[in-house]
């Protein structure tokens, strides 16, 4: 009998990279368009793991007898959700908001087995950023890295060296958490080929 495919429902070239880090290749990408807005009154993490798994779920209808894996990272301040930044003025004003102040990344991991069972788990990570000066943020803004990243940074990428204290899981920021990624996976009987 033939082991069931893995299918990733993401487009992010970080997750797969993540996924290739500890051996686990997808036999597909097939990334969900949702809508991905925030609901009133709708606090992060439940944004965070309402998106996860309605991606899973999404994909899932199109991919009988797959396990699919879902995620969704979320960058808040409070319950202030900061956005995929996709202007410049929009990563701008993350990290004019994020300097000099503690935020938190919610990366959600929704697992659908081929059968219908599902898993999921939210991850929440707590970083500091530096004070950030004029000059670093202009830097930051003229690298591009920002662009269609949550809170406007990628932690893997030049604004590393914003980061005075993190407190959770790196691969979590970054977009996937690995550990708990991996669990999700064989708890639903998932076997690496």
């Amino acid at each position: 009998m033939s082991r069931p495919p893995l299918v990733l429902a993401s487009a992010s070239p970080r997750r797969l990279e993540l996924l290739a880090q500890i051996g686990v290749v997808p036999e597909a990408v097939d990334p969900a368009d949702i809508d991905e807005s925030v609901s009133r009154r709708e606090t992060p993490r439940l944004l965070t793991r309402r998106l996860a798994a309605a991606k899973a779920a999404t994909i899932a209808a199109r991919r009988p007898g797959a396990f699919v894996l879902a995620a969704d990272t979320v960058v808040a301040v409070g319950r202030r959700v900061l956005p995929k930044a996709e202007t410049e003025a929009e990563a701008l004003a993350c990290l004019e908001l994020l300097s000099g102040r503690a935020h938190r990344v919610l990366t959600g991991v929704c697992v659908r087995a081929p059968d219908g069972r599902t898993a999921a788990r939210l991850v929440e990570t707590r970083l500091v950023f530096k004070r950030l000066t004029p000059g670093e943020i202009a830097g930051y803004l003229a690298s591009g890295e920002w662009r269609g990243k949550a809170g406007g940074y990628g932690v893997q990428g030049r604004a590393g060296a914003f980061v005075l204290e993190l407190q959770g899981s790196y691969s979590a920021v970054v977009g996937l958490p690995l550990y708990e990624t991996v669990a999700l996976l064989e708890g639903l009987g998932w076997r690496r080929p």
